[in-house]
């Protein structure tokens, strides 16, 4: 990590005390040489002895690829298992359009889901909901005719960004998305490979910004390190990245919102909530009531700067908000 955790620690501000105490946790902790699993990898810890979920059916929660998506499904699977419920949990199931045919064919259960691109990777819109309620009653809309359900939103939303290095931003006077469009194919933009073809990437940007770049195809892994290693001028991100609470790095506007409105909710069989009972939705309900997007952001930090398993910093937050 670069910087110090104590440097960190001033930037959460405005949150709860319950994620404040997570933030001491997670620096008092120290680092860990491990990182979170890998490819369709099974987590099983031990299951609560008593409680609403004993006796009930075992769930297989899956999550993307990538260290929020690892967080966000280890924080509702200890959750629930702090309540009985037998969950078996698969990382890096893959990409949007990979994990929601792993939901459909019953491969796995549920899954934390982005609204817009929900609307726009699996639903196929080409357009934007004019806001974030919008977005989140479409993607119900679309779920529920097929058998599935969304509960409830998460308070943080996590967009995609472009950053670049403020010395590049001041060069060629970007402050917009819009401000590419003078340096064409000059500017060389990384993005995780689906980037190419999501409405939510090249294809709207150029729609909507008439943004022609050079498009370089970067892990979502690397794209810290593509931008500031110089293998590209501007990179795709996300708004809740953990390196961005370091200050180093210019996020361009998006007035046009072709990055749509990105709050997370669980994606669930509706099957499953009727064998599993009313506990179960309103644990996850109550996990996802208490991710701020400082909160949010934090335990990115902790795995993807620090090098902290999801798994660690899913149950310090669940520890100190008592749901653990």
């Amino acid at each position: 990590m670069r910087g110090t955790r104590l440097g960190r620690l001033g930037t959460l501000i405005g949150g709860s005390a319950a994620a404040l105490a997570l933030v001491v946790g997670l620096a008092a902790c120290g680092s860990s040489s491990s990182s979170s699993s890998s490819s369709a990898t099974t987590s099983k810890p031990a299951v609560a002895a008593s409680g609403p979920g004993v006796g009930k059916p075992g769930v297989t929660i899956g999550d993307k690829n990538f260290a929020e998506e690892n967080i966000l499904g280890a924080l509702y699977a200890h959750a629930l298992r702090a309540k009985g419920y037998k969950v078996t949990l698969k990382d890096n199931v893959g990409s949007s359009e990979l994990i929601y045919k792993a939901l459909t064919s019953g491969q796995i259960d549920m899954y934390p889901e982005y609204t817009g691109v929900l609307l726009s990777a699996v639903a196929g819109q080409t357009r934007n909901p004019p806001s974030a309620a919008a977005a989140a009653q479409q993607a119900k809309t679309f779920v529920e005719k097929r058998g599935l359900t969304l509960l409830t939103l998460t308070p943080f939303y996590d967009s995609n960004a472009f950053a670049t290095l403020p010395g590049y931003a001041t060069k060629h006077g970007l402050a917009s998305i819009a401000d590419l469009k003078p340096v064409g194919k000059k500017v060389r933009l990384g993005g995780a490979p689906e980037f190419a073809t999501r409405f939510e990437g090249l294809p709207g940007i150029k729609q909507e910004y008439g943004v022609n770049p050079t498009f370089v195809p970067v892990a979502i892994e690397l794209s810290y390190k593509a931008l500031e290693g110089g293998q590209v001028d501007v990179q795709n991100v996300f708004t809740t990245d953990g390196q961005l609470l370091r200050g180093k790095f210019k996020l361009l506007a998006d007035p046009k919102h072709v990055f749509g409105f990105q709050n997370v909710a669980p994606v669930v069989r509706r099957s499953v909530l009727a064998a599993e009972g009313p506990a179960f939705a309103d644990t996850l309900n109550k996990v996802s009531s208490l991710l701020t997007i400082k909160a949010v952001q934090q335990m990115n930090a902790a795995v993807s700067i620090d090098k902290q398993t999801a798994t660690s910093v899913a149950q310090q937050f669940l520890h100190a908000n008592g749901l653990s």
